[in-house]
């Protein structure tokens, strides 16, 4: 168990876009805005679970068009959800955001998020813990995945929201915004580039 738990920080180490968006929306919304998008990541991924548990991410993964069609609609969502936090939060920018993504936007990031099929496929079929009752086996790995999942999305919460308690200039706080932006983007290609 000590196993799987140490897996799951490791691959949630490496910032995904979920983990980037979340501080995103906090530094440039604040911290409800951010946890209410938390909530949404966290019914995202309950759903991923569960389908990746089902079996539906190798029929997404043996499928070419679909498995494109995921990655194209998650850059492009993925570009949208960068767009709004690098015009968030400072005076210079281009465009205002005048509402920020909250419980639906973090939800729907989820299912096409690559990234998320990726590691909770990793997760489910590696590391034995119960081989005689699957079931048992997925229940025990989504309590563990959660425990360790929930907390550390919410630090980059916290993260986001310590950038915006800086009080830092309009343009280093547009700087910023821009930068995790692109680091969103920049983990979606990474991973569409590892997938082929």
């Amino acid at each position: 168990m000590f196993t799987f738990a140490f897996a799951i920080i490791l691959m949630l180490v490496t910032p995904g876009p979920g983990v980037l968006s979340a501080a995103g929306v906090a530094a440039g919304f604040g911290a409800r805005a951010g946890l209410r998008y938390v909530a949404g990541l966290c019914l995202g991924q309950a759903l991923v679970f569960a389908a990746v548990a089902a079996g539906l991410s190798t029929f997404v993964m043996a499928t070419p068009w679909l498995r494109l069609t995921l990655m194209l609609l998650s850059f492009c969502y993925l570009l949208y959800l960068a767009a709004r936090i690098s015009f968030a939060g400072s005076k210079i920018a281009f465009i205002q955001a005048t509402h920020a993504p909250g419980l639906r936007a973090g939800l729907l990031l989820q299912p096409i998020n690559p990234k998320a099929y990726a590691v909770l496929t990793a997760l489910l079929t590696g590391f034995p813990l119960y081989p005689e009752n699957y079931w048992i086996e997925v229940a025990v790995k989504f309590v563990i995945l959660n425990i360790i999942w929930i907390p550390i999305h919410v630090l980059w919460v916290y993260f986001g929201l310590s950038l915006k308690r800086l009080n830092l200039s309009p343009k280093i706080q547009q700087g910023i915004n821009v930068a995790m932006g692109i680091s969103m983007l920049l983990v979606v290609v990474l991973a569409t580039w590892a997938t082929f």
